[in-house]
């Protein structure tokens, strides 16, 4: 646990935004996103110090790979026809437990403790169904999906085509916002 507070220590001063083709730092998404955003490098995020949730968790990857602990990665998304909505996620693992890790995400910004990893999963999606969709979404077109590293300088197309080779999770029960109240600590108590 002391790694991961490290780790959630050194990523302080990396601001959620992104990057575009052409070097030039955002921090809001908009229109021009699709078309132009790249996925960092952990070296290039550790210097332009922005990036979003996919970029934040390779530099989480390389952090944990680096300090040998057991590590999964996940892709949240929502398909509708305007936009597909999505969020990636770091979880560790240790003592029997399920630790998700997150930087990006500043209104759950921790890490956070779980018994099994269906219970941390159902809890992100929770979270995802009523922050990032408002509550509105079709359940038939929201997926959790274990993901591998990709490559670096790809675009949001390569990005969402990467993911989607992953292995696609079933959870044991689709548990709708609100619905959900699972007991969880928070070991880091500083977020």
């Amino acid at each position: 646990m002391d790694i991961a507070n490290k780790i959630m220590d050194n990523m302080k001063d990396i601001e959620y935004g992104w990057v575009n083709i052409n070097g030039v730092k955002n921090t809001e998404i908009n229109n021009l996103f699709s078309k132009s955003y790249v996925l960092q490098s952990p070296p290039e995020l550790i210097k332009n110090k922005i990036g979003i949730c996919w970029d934040q968790v390779e530099l989480e990857r390389f952090y944990f790979n680096e300090n040998g602990l057991n590590i999964d990665t996940y892709f949240v998304v929502h398909y509708d026809d305007d936009k597909c909505p999505t969020h990636t996620l770091l979880i560790f693992y240790d003592d029997n437990k399920f630790y998700w890790f997150e930087h990006s995400w500043k209104k759950f910004r921790g890490i956070h403790m779980y018994s099994s990893l269906n219970e941390l999963l159902v809890d992100v999606q929770d979270k995802f169904i009523k922050y990032e969709l408002n509550n509105k979404f079709n359940k038939n077109n929201l997926f959790i999906i274990k993901y591998t590293k990709p490559k670096y300088g790809i675009s949001v197309l390569e990005f969402y085509k990467h993911c989607e080779k992953g292995e696609y999770v079933k959870l044991k029960k689709f548990i709708p916002n609100g619905l959900n109240r699972y007991k969880r600590t928070h070991p880091n108590k500083n977020n």
